[in-house]
């Protein structure tokens, strides 16, 4: 008796096409998927993004760097930690640049794309850390999503198994991407038995460290960066369980899988950073033309000014950031009076004279006031208004 005679009725199938022709063009399912998972990930930082202050839009300067770095990244350590194919004997130096054909480090993407993100932060003069605990959520959802287009690939599965939700996995020919192999019948060849669909087991774990991240961010307030390294944790944790599942050929340390060696070491220096690293959850305050009107009012429709919608116009993106505690920005978007920074607080009050200077007065014997208090409290204001963000915070 067989393992194959063992398997129950019960299976999920698989596509047996992967790529379908628009003309010329191919359109490859994995693709659809990563470009999906891409468009999730921004739709879900560019929401966490302006609850923390950002101007509208950012979200779309970042990705235009962190999404062909991510790429690039991804390229890269699959390359690298898989040599032979492209180097070896036999291999084709120039394959290397062949990503339409698969070959994509999950590992890689994200440190690509955390350089491309920030890169985008410091020209937008936001903290590094504040975009990085937005990204946190998205990344896994994008990462579930982008897991459906290795089950149209038919790959990334498991050893054989009995289970009921076991995979049906295709032939597929190796003359014809993105094809199933076919009989003289024409239907599609499929694998004996059944394999553990790893795929679907690692996208339902990244939809869970999507739930996680949202829940624990939201009770205890993550900030400097904490709830990036609460995502990669999680993932590090399914993803070290999940590769060792799977059978797909790949390079090993020791007799392990050498995603199974980056997993662990990737969760260690996470965990490190989470409990390592302490302070409240920045808020931003944008300066310059975006930051010189008030936060939109959060009273009823009938206080709108209607007016100021005659002449719609594209805002300005602001000049930089003030970073601020969550209660100077629940005061700002109440009241719009920008809080002073932190430079000011030690400065005399407008009628009010230093030690120093007072005493300078009266050796001259200048009873005439220094300065008009209006244009006084004019240098204040400009001066609470001209300091951005520290960037590499």
């Amino acid at each position: 008796m067989t393992l194959a005679s063992l398997s129950p009725q019960a299976a999920l199938p698989s596509p047996s096409t992967a790529v379908w022709q628009l003309g010329p063009v191919p359109i490859r399912a994995y693709a659809l998927c990563i470009i999906a998972g891409i468009v999730l990930a921004c739709w879900v930082t560019e929401r966490r993004l302006r609850q923390r202050g950002v101007a509208p839009g950012a979200v779309l300067d970042i990705a235009v760097w962190a999404v062909p770095a991510g790429i690039i990244g991804a390229r890269i350590y699959h390359v690298v930690t898989s040599p032979e194919k492209y180097f070896g004997a036999g291999g084709d130096p120039m394959k290397a640049f062949a990503i339409w054909e698969g070959g994509l480090g999950i590992w890689g993407a994200v440190a690509g794309g955390a350089v491309g993100a920030w890169i985008a932060a410091r020209q937008l003069g936001i903290p590094f850390g504040v975009v990085a605990d937005a990204l946190a959520p998205g990344l896994p959802l994008a990462q579930a999503v982008g897991r459906i287009g290795n089950w149209f690939n038919n790959e990334l599965f498991g050893g054989r198994t009995t289970l009921p939700w076991g995979l049906e996995i295709h032939r597929m020919d190796p003359d014809n991407p993105g094809h199933a192999l076919r009989d003289d019948a024409g239907q599609p060849i499929l694998e004996p038995g059944l394999y553990q669909p790893t795929f679907l087991y690692e996208a339902l774990w990244n939809l869970g460290v999507v739930a996680l991240v949202l829940i624990v961010d939201r009770r205890l307030k993550l900030g400097r960066g904490r709830a990036f390294a609460l995502y990669v944790m999680g993932y590090t944790v399914g993803r070290f369980w999940i590769e060792l599942m799977r059978t797909d050929e790949a390079n090993q340390i020791l007799g392990v899988r050498l995603n199974v060696w980056t997993a662990a070491l990737v969760f260690l220096g996470a965990l490190i950073y989470f409990v390592r690293v302490r302070g409240p959850r920045d808020y931003l305050i944008p300066l310059g033309p975006a930051g010189a009107t008030t936060p939109p009012p959060t009273s009823d429709l009938s206080q709108v000014d209607l007016s100021e919608r005659e002449t719609p116009a594209r805002a300005a993106a602001p000049e930089g950031y003030r970073v601020v505690s969550e209660e100077q920005y629940a005061a700002w978007q109440d009241t719009g009076v920008v809080p002073p920074a932190p430079d000011d607080d030690t400065r005399p009050a407008d009628g009010e004279q230093s030690g120093e200077a007072a005493a300078t007065d009266l050796a001259s014997g200048d009873d005439e006031p220094a300065d008009d208090p209006s244009a006084a409290r004019t240098d204040r204001a400009d001066a609470t208004g001209a300091r951005p963000a520290d960037r590499d915070s």
